[in-house]
């Protein structure tokens, strides 16, 4: 195994996708050295080949928690500051299972007087901090490698409200427009969700453009607002645009 071969995976979990021409500059060689890296750790199902360079492989399993939440932790930190702008005090929300929506909880951290419902053990204490907000957890299975609660229990709480918002979050999304996940107890719960809110926002970084999950949630036309940090593919773009769905696109 080359020697740049581990700081590449690295850089991959970090950023979601490697560029040929940024990874040659990075270790100083040329890009043909690059392509065959690439091509060997394509080769051994660690990086799956795109164009001008290479991404994490997709699957039917989630990548752990700890890379997703390195994964372009400064991008979900300024779409989860847009995404809290849109919630105002004394509004009502779900909050979904997820990185991007737990930068979100830590986001809301000035709120004054929002009652949030959560599935998301791991973003409870980032709400408990803000003593101005009420938290209801549902209950369920708990999902150890997240924090995630999910199953009938969750599922009969989350019938039981219709907040004013839902702050979502997805595996991947697809070209055309649509949101996926891996695990069906998890996405059955964020159906409910996105036809209970009034206005469900997602929010996703550029990395879910590039990942294909088996199961679907919904279309990008089901929510009100999309905060992300990239222009997107065309076809999920024209599905924006031909519905309510507002984009919003971070710097």
């Amino acid at each position: 195994m080359a020697l740049r071969h581990p700081e590449i995976l690295e850089l991959a979990r970090r950023q979601g996708r490697v560029t040929v021409d940024g990874l040659a500059e990075h270790f100083g060689v040329t890009v043909q050295t690059v392509r065959r890296d690439l091509t060997d750790l394509a080769e051994a199902g660690q990086l799956t080949r795109v164009h001008g360079g290479a991404v994490l492989p997709s699957g039917t399993r989630n990548i752990a928690h700890e890379e997703r939440a390195a994964l372009n932790a400064d991008a979900k930190d300024k779409i989860a500051a847009a995404c809290a702008e849109m919630i105002p005090n004394g509004a009502s929300l779900f909050l979904t299972i997820g990185t991007s929506t737990e930068a979100v909880a830590r986001a809301l951290r000035h709120h004054e007087g929002l009652l949030v419902i959560t599935n998301n053990l791991t973003a409870v204490p980032l709400l408990h901090a803000n003593p101005n907000t009420e938290v209801i957890v549902t209950g369920g299975n708990l999902r150890r490698t997240d924090g995630g609660l999910l199953g009938a229990p969750a599922l009969e709480t989350v019938h039981q409200f219709r907040p004013d918002f839902a702050v979502m979050s997805c595996s991947g999304l697809s070209a055309e427009g649509d949101m996926l996940d891996y695990d069906l107890d998890e996405v059955a719960i964020s159906r409910a969700i996105l036809n209970a809110a009034r206005h469900p926002l997602l929010v996703a970084d550029h990395s879910k453009f590039q990942r294909v999950a088996p199961a679907r949630i919904g279309a990008l036309s089901q929510v009100a607002h999309f905060v992300t940090d990239a222009a997107l593919p065309k076809a999920a773009h024209a599905m924006c645009a031909a519905a309510t769905t507002k984009l919003h696109v971070v710097a």
